[in-house]
């Protein structure tokens, strides 16, 4: 009767194959070669030197442009610069307002001012185009843009930008600048507002007595304080 084998432990295999690893490395030389990647990861690496680039020279030469068959025999045009004259309306100095001394109309006086101005506007007749228009805070102080109706501006104010002069009721003119696009009076209006101190809630009537001219009548939102006395 044959004996059984010993059984081997889990430790003594494991020891068994920690020295075989142990000899292949030595074999292949990779304790040393390990040691010798430590010793170089230690040191700093030094910096690598900038590159140097040399200037280039470039040389510009002249190229003549193709042109077309078509032209070719015809003389180089010459472009030169157009500069654009803006429009420019006459400066006139005036004592600069205080918003302070701007009167906020009521409801009551807005519609007293509105209604007298209507009444006028239908005196005037139908031969020339008239409109209403209601002073507000931003027509008569901080932007002084006066907005025109589009209907009124399409029908019978000119289609592109220029100069439309305003003539009040003594015969004084104002030049300003009509920008078609925007249907408003901008550049030189602030001039006529402050010239005339006009306020929030007086009623303006506009009459179109020539292509450019607007006649102004003014009616005073302080009228209707003035009314309600008498």
């Amino acid at each position: 009767m044959v004996a059984a084998a010993p059984k081997v432990s889990y430790e003594e295999c494991r020891r068994k194959r920690l020295e075989e690893n142990q000899k292949r490395m030595e074999a292949l030389n990779l304790p040393q070669l390990a040691q010798s990647l430590r010793r170089s990861s230690s040191l700093s690496p030094s910096p690598s030197p900038m590159k140097q680039t040399k200037p280039r020279n470039v040389e510009k030469q002249v190229v003549v442009v193709r042109r077309s068959g078509r032209i070719a025999n015809m003389p180089v045009p010459v472009y030169k610069e157009v500069v654009v004259d803006r429009i420019n309306s006459p400066r006139r100095i005036y004592t600069r307002r205080d918003p302070s001394n701007i009167v906020y109309a009521s409801n009551e006086a807005r519609e007293y001012a509105l209604e007298q101005a209507e009444e006028l506007q239908s005196t005037l007749g139908p031969q020339y185009p008239t409109l209403v228009k209601t002073m507000l805070p931003s027509h008569v102080s901080g932007g002084f843009w006066l907005g025109l109706p589009v209907q009124f501006c399409k029908t019978s104010l000119p289609k592109n930008d220029g100069l439309i002069t305003l003539v009040d009721e003594e015969g004084e003119e104002f030049p300003t600048v009509y920008l078609a696009r925007k249907t408003g009076l901008s550049g030189g209006w602030k001039g006529f507002a402050v010239a005339h101190e006009l306020n929030d809630g007086d009623a303006l009537v506009f009459q179109l007595i020539k292509p450019t001219v607007l006649k102004v009548y003014i009616i005073r939102v302080s009228s209707y304080d003035e009314g309600e006395k008498f």
